[in-house]
C-alpha cells in the first residue's frame, strides 16, 4: 500500500522506468507485427500510457509530434464516449479537430479496466502513420490540398474492436466509402491489427504491474512521476529569460511567439498572438500539434532523465488565438501543419529563448505511388548549433524521430532505385559553432508514378544565432531521362516516368556565435 504523500526516491525511479518500459514493449510489438514499410522499417509510430483522465504518464522515445498530442485524442475519446467505454473495446481516431494531428497519423486507443471491469484505471494508445489513408494523391500527403477531406478518411473515435471482435467490414467500408478512398485497405487493416496487438501488450503489462504492487501504489507513483516532471520543468524555467521571435515560412506565413517568465511561481507564458491567420494551404497546424511542439521544447531544456508527460505542461500557459494557422477551424487542410509548421514552431521557440540556431526546419516529406504502390518518407538534414556544440550532419531533428527505409527494402518493395544518398556539402551555417550539413537524395523511378514533395526552407534559410550564419536552403528538382532539368517549389506534385530521377537537397542547420 502507498500511504505517503511523498515518493520514495528509489521507487520513483523504478516506476518511472517501468512505465517507459511498458511503452517500449508496445512499440516492439507494433514494429514486429505491422505490414507497412512506414511502420515496420521507418518506425513512424509512437506508443504511450495515459492516466484515467487521459493525461500522458509515460512514453517510449518515439515521435515527439505524436507524443505531445496523443493526450488530446485520448481526452477527446473520454469526452465523446464517457460512460459507454467498455472492456475489450478499441477505438480509432485521427480527426485533427478532435485531438488528432493530420489524417495519416491514426491512433488506436484501448481503455484499461480494473480486475472487476468496472473502473478504467489507465488508457494505452499507439499512433501509426498510415502509408495511405485516401486523399487526392497517393500517400495521403498532398502538397496542395485546401480542405481536410482532400487529405483522406477521418476516423472520429471509431469503434474498431467491440467486445474483442474486430469490426473488419465496418472499417473497410469507411476506408472505401469516401470521395477519395484509401488505395490499399488491406494494408491499413493489417497495421490497425498491429496497433491493437501493441495496445494489448500494454494492457497486459499494466495489469501485471497492478497485480505486483497494488492499484493504489501504482496510481500514486503515476502522479509522482508526473509531479517529478513538473518540478524538473519549473527548475529549467527558472534559468530562462523573456524573449520573442518571428519566423517566416516559404509560403509567406509567419510564426510569432513571445515567452514571458514568471519567476515567482517558476512558470512561463507562451503567446502566439500575431501569428498568421488560418491559411488556404495545408500548413495549418491543429492546436494539439502546437501544444506538442511547446511541450517538446520545454522537455528538451530539462537535463534530468524524465519521461515527457502531462506534468511538463503544468508550468506552461499556452496562448493560441482561435482561427490562426496554429489553431485553425474545420475544414482547413492540415497535413503539412503536423510535419512542417511544427518544426517552425520549435525553431521559433528556440530563437525566442536564444537557445539553439534553427535546424533544417523541415521533414522533406516525399511521397510517391499509384493505385498499386504508396510510399512515404521524411528525409534528414542539418541540425542547428548551440552555445557550446556544433550541429549534426544528416539527422532527423525535433518533431520527427523516424528513420529512412534501407535501400534494399525500398528497392525490393517498390519499383525505384536509390541512385545516391550523400551529404549536402557546406550547407551548415558557419559560426563559432557550425550548423550540421543536409543531404542529397536521388531516387530513380522504374515505373510511371505520381510523386509529391512537401517541404520548407527552399526560400527562407534556417537562421543562425548570436552572429552565426544561416544554413543553406534546400532544393527540389527532377532530372528527366532525356537530360532536361525541372526545378520545383517547396511543394509540388509531378508525374514521373521510367528513368526520371527525383532529387531532394535538404537544408543545413544554422550556426551559433561569430567566427573567431
Amino acid at each position: 500500500m502507498c500511504k505517503t504523500s511523498q515518493p520514495d526516491p528509489v521507487r520513483l525511479e523504478i516506476f518511472k522506468n517501468l512505465y517507459q518500459f511498458i511503452a517500449e514493449q508496445m512499440g516492439i510489438v507494433l514494429q514486429n507485427t505491422a505490414a507497412s514499410v512506414n511502420i515496420k522499417e521507418r518506425l513512424d509510430f509512437s506508443c504511450a500510457i495515459f492516466g484515467s483522465s487521459g493525461l500522458l504518464v509515460a512514453n517510449a522515445p518515439h515521435i515527439p509530434v505524436h507524443l505531445g498530442s496523443m493526450s488530446e485524442s485520448v481526452r477527446s475519446l473520454i469526452k465523446d464516449k464517457g460512460n459507454t467505454l467498455k472492456a475489450e473495446n478499441v477505438y480509432l481516431s485521427n480527426n485533427p479537430y478532435n485531438g488528432g494531428t493530420h489524417l495519416p497519423d491514426v491512433t488506436a486507443i484501448t481503455p484499461v479496466f480494473d480486475e472487476d471491469r468496472k473502473q478504467i484505471i489507465f488508457y494505452v494508445a499507439s499512433r501509426g502513420h498510415q502509408a495511405d489513408i485516401g486523399g487526392i494523391t497517393p500517400g495521403s500527403m498532398p502538397p496542395h490540398s485546401t480542405t481536410v477531406e482532400e487529405e483522406g478518411i477521418i476516423f472520429d473515435n471509431f469503434l474498431l474492436v467491440e467486445a474483442g471482435y474486430f469490426r473488419e467490414n465496418q472499417v473497410r467500408n469507411l476506408l472505401l466509402n469516401h470521395s477519395y478512398p484509401a488505395r490499399n485497405p488491406d494494408q491499413n487493416i493489417a497495421d490497425f491489427k498491429a496497433q491493437i496487438a501493441a495496445n494489448e501488450r500494454g494492457v497486459q503489462e499494466l495489469r501485471k504491474m497492478v497485480s505486483q504492487y497494488g492499484l493504489e501504489t501504482v496510481q500514486a507513483y503515476m502522479r509522482f512521476v508526473q509531479g517529478n516532471a513538473e518540478e524538473a520543468v519549473r527548475r529549467a524555467i527558472n534559468l530562462l529569460r523573456d524573449g520573442s521571435f518571428i519566423y517566416e515560412m516559404d509560403n509567406g506565413a509567419r510564426i510569432q511567439v513571445k515567452v514571458t517568465i514568471n519567476r515567482e511561481n517558476r512558470s512561463a507564458s507562451i503567446d502566439f498572438t500575431g501569428t498568421s491567420g488560418q491559411l488556404n494551404s495545408n500548413f495549418n497546424a491543429p492546436k494539439a500539434v502546437t501544444q506538442a511542439a511547446v511541450l517538446y521544447v520545454f522537455r528538451t531544456l530539462v537535463n534530468d532523465s524524465i519521461p515527457l508527460n502531462a506534468g511538463c505542461l503544468k508550468p506552461l500557459e499556452i496562448i493560441i488565438p482561435e482561427g490562426c494557422m496554429l489553431n485553425p477551424t474545420y475544414p482547413a487542410a492540415v497535413v503539412a501543419g503536423n510535419v512542417e509548421t511544427s518544426q517552425t514552431i520549435v525553431d521559433a521557440l528556440y530563437g525566442a529563448l536564444g537557445a539553439i540556431a534553427a535546424s533544417q526546419g523541415t521533414m522533406n516529406n516525399f511521397t510517391f505511388g499509384n493505385q498499386r504502390y504508396q510510399y512515404y518518407e521524411t528525409i534528414c538534414g542539418g541540425s542547428g548549433a548551440g552555445a557550446d556544440f556544433d550541429g549534426t550532419d544528416a539527422v532527423h531533428t525535433h518533431m520527427t524521430n523516424s528513420r529512412l527505409t534501407d535501400p534494399e527494402v525500398l528497392e525490393t518493395r517498390y519499383p525505384v532505385l536509390v541512385e545516391s544518398f550523400s551529404l549536402h556539402p557546406d550547407s551548415g551555417g558557419k559560426g563559432k559553432y557550425s550548423g550540421g550539413n543536409g543531404v542529397i537524395r536521388r531516387i530513380k523511378f522504374l515505373e510511371p508514378m505520381t510523386a509529391n514533395i512537401l517541404s520548407n526552407h527552399r526560400c527562407i534559410p534556417p537562421f543562425g544565432l548570436n552572429g552565426g550564419e544561416a544554413g543553406l536552403v534546400g532544393r527540389n528538382w527532377i532530372q528527366r531521362q532525356d537530360g532536361t532539368q525541372e526545378n520545383l517549389d517547396s511543394t509540388a506534385t509531378v508525374e514521373m516516368q521510367p528513368g526520371d530521377v527525383f532529387v531532394i537537397e535538404t537544408p543545413g542547420g544554422g550556426g551559433f556565435g561569430e567566427v573567431c
